[in-house]
C-alpha cells in the first residue's frame, strides 16, 4: 500500500473514531475520561481500527482534537457535547441514513414536496443529499418519490431541521406514467 493510500485510510479511521466518540457521548450525555476510553476502545477493537495497546492513546488524542474543533467541551473530569458537536453528529447521521425496504410493496407511492426558502439553503441542500442517500427518486426540483413508508425520515426532518411547514407528504395510489419509477425501484 502506498503512502497516500495509507494516509487516506488513517484519516478515514480517525473520522470514524471521532464520530464514535461523539455517538458515545450523545448516548450517555457526558462521559468521564475513565469511562470513555474503555467504551470507545471496545468499539474500536470490534471495528479493527487500532491495535489494543494504543487504543487509549488514540481515544484521548481524538477527543482532544474534538475539543479543539469545538465539538466537545472538557471540564477537567469529563467530556460533554457542544451544540456544534450535536450539529456535526446530526449531519453525519443524516449522511448515512438508510430506510428499510419491506419485502412486499403496497402499491402506493410516497411523494414528498418541499418548498424551503433561500435563507435556509443549507438545510434544503442537506435534505436533497439525505433523499439521494436514502434512495429516493428525484421527480422534479423539489419533488421526491419513494415506494415504501418513509414517515420516519419526515419526522426526523421536521423535528431536527424545523421544516415542518415547508414539507408536504403525500401517499398516492396512482402516478401517471410510473413505469420508469417501477424500473428505478425494481418493482416490475
Amino acid at each position: 500500500m502506498g503512502k497516500i493510500e495509507e494516509k487516506s485510510r488513517e484519516r478515514g479511521n480517525r473520522r470514524h473514531l471521532q464520530r464514535l466518540i461523539l455517538e458515545v457521548i450523545a448516548d450517555v450525555g457526558m462521559l468521564s475520561v475513565a469511562l470513555m476510553a474503555p467504551n470507545v476502545a471496545k468499539a474500536m477493537h470490534k471495528l479493527g481500527m487500532a491495535p489494543r495497546k494504543r487504543q487509549g492513546e488514540y481515544v484521548s488524542s481524538s477527543a482532544s482534537k474534538l475539543v479543539k474543533r469545538g465539538l466537545l467541551y472538557y471540564d477537567g473530569k469529563r467530556y460533554c457535547m457542544t451544540s456544534k458537536g450535536e450539529d456535526i453528529l446530526r449531519r453525519w447521521e443524516f449522511a448515512n441514513f438508510r430506510l428499510e425496504r419491506p419485502k412486499k410493496w403496497d402499491k402506493k407511492w410516497r411523494v414528498i414536496i418541499f418548498d424551503i426558502p433561500e435563507r435556509k439553503r443549507l438545510i434544503r441542500d442537506q435534505i436533497r443529499d439525505l433523499f439521494k442517500t436514502a434512495g429516493f427518486y428525484h421527480l422534479q426540483d423539489s419533488v421526491w418519490v419513494y415506494p415504501y413508508d418513509c414517515e420516519d425520515i419526515l419526522t426526523l426532518l421536521k423535528s431536527e431541521m424545523g421544516v415542518g411547514k415547508n414539507v408536504l407528504y403525500l401517499i398516492v395510489d396512482e402516478l401517471e406514467n410510473d413505469k420508469h419509477l417501477r424500473n428505478f425501484f425494481d418493482l416490475i
